[in-house]
């Protein structure tokens, strides 16, 4: 039995993949934020309050919880000399230049008491105070005031973003923004070399490719149709790449994959932020994904060809669901009918949830309205706390990988 299983947006969840926040977020400083891609510092206590009770959430439900620390650790932990491999690989990709402060970091991380003390390092990021006599060695280091030697990786908890599981199988991103690029190592190291998750897992992308594509932009819609979103962080090459991947290279059964034309802005960050689905039939969406929306069916070209045949669709949203999946669906706008509702609740992440079986989703608490309206339609909802969480622009959906369902 495979250990990876999504062929679904809704199947009942088993296993999901969650990062609980940790000292990256305590390394936000307002001057730092923009190139962190944050637009606010989350208060790290309440961060990890509210995360815990996002997990107990799933764990109440009958799901498995799994870390990214504890994956990695075991990981590096099961074969010596990966992690001396993966702290080299760090350093390199954290573009330390002087050969002398790759020595000092190197020891740095090495002589930890832990390896998760370590994995935990790379994460939050390395402070120049942080190094042991630490002394002034380059011209950066004089005429920068940088505080760091490796930077931040803030945005880590939200985990669905650096690989997505389809299939049996994971996507392993191309991160638009170099600030996210290092976020991609830990699921290297997870897919390739752990010792249940990296024994021959299918690859349908790969983090070392130049096109970008994020996992946010990813939802397995059914056994034969995958969405992916052709977004400002995912580049339509990569959605080529990955179709042919899916279609020729490995047998993954998926026969379309519908590729939307959303807004290149960060409201519209990710597929995800704008539309889920949260039942056999309903999805949330954006209200102004409600109108015409630009979409294009890939598919096989002709049996055996290897190439990719791309018919253009313009037509409502519900329209197309509606042809793909063989079901009349229903869409549910995030605020109701209220533009300056869903304005705001959208922001909030409104229409990002998580589905841990059919018609059951755990919510961000705040987005009243868009829950009211669940709730009225038969949606069963989990509500989290959120009000440190949603600082960093993702939902219930962008926080969790689910790496098996029903």
């Amino acid at each position: 039995m495979s250990l990876l299983k999504v062929k679904s947006e809704i199947g009942e969840l088993k296993k999901v993949l969650l990062h609980r926040p940790g000292g990256e977020l305590e390394n936000l400083t307002p001057r730092w934020l923009k190139q962190l891609l944050f637009d606010d510092i989350p208060w790290l206590d309440k961060a990890i309050e509210e995360h815990d009770a996002f997990a107990d959430i799933f764990r109440k439900a009958g799901v498995e919880v799994l870390y990214l620390v504890d994956l990695v650790q075991e990981t590096l932990d099961h074969d010596p000399d990966l992690k001396v491999k993966f702290i080299n690989q760090f350093i390199a990709e954290a573009n330390v230049t002087s050969e002398t402060m790759k020595k000092v970091i190197y020891k740095y991380l090495f002589d930890m008491d832990s390896t998760k003390q370590m994995i935990e390092t790379t994460m939050a990021g390395i402070r120049k105070t942080d190094v042991p006599n630490f002394t002034k060695r380059t011209l950066s280091d004089y005429i920068r005031d940088y505080p760091f030697i490796t930077d931040p990786m803030p945005n880590l908890y939200f985990t669905r973003d650096p690989f997505a599981i389809i299939g049996k199988g994971v996507s392993l991103s191309k991160m638009y923004s170099i600030t996210r690029s290092r976020e991609t190592i830990y699921g290297e190291y997870i897919f390739k070399y752990h010792p249940k998750y990296g024994n021959e897992t299918e690859l349908y992308y790969d983090r070392n490719l130049k096109a970008t594509i994020e996992g946010g932009d990813i939802l397995v819609l059914s056994d034969d149709v995958i969405a992916v979103g052709v977004s400002q962080r995912t580049h339509p090459a990569a959605i080529e790449r990955l179709a042919k991947n899916l279609f020729y290279q490995y047998d993954t059964g998926f026969k379309t994959l519908l590729a939307f034309d959303i807004p290149k802005k960060r409201a519209f960050m990710h597929l995800d932020t704008v539309f889920t689905q949260v039942d056999y039939d309903k999805f949330l969406v954006h209200n102004e994904l409600e109108n015409t929306v630009k979409a294009y069916a890939v598919t096989k070209a002709t049996k055996g060809s290897h190439k990719l045949k791309v018919t253009p669709i313009e037509d409502k949203l519900d329209k197309i669901l509606t042809k793909y999946l063989g079901k009349t669906i229903t869409l549910i706008p995030c605020g109701g009918d209220d533009s300056v509702a869903g304005d705001r609740e959208q922001w909030n992440d409104g229409a990002n949830t998580i589905v841990i079986r059919p018609g059951e989703v755990i919510v961000y608490e705040r987005n009243h309205i868009t829950n009211d309206i669940l709730e009225s339609l038969g949606v069963k909802i989990h509500k989290m706390p959120s009000s440190e969480l949603s600082r960093g622009r993702g939902g219930p959906r962008c926080m969790s990988m689910p790496f098996y369902r029903e």
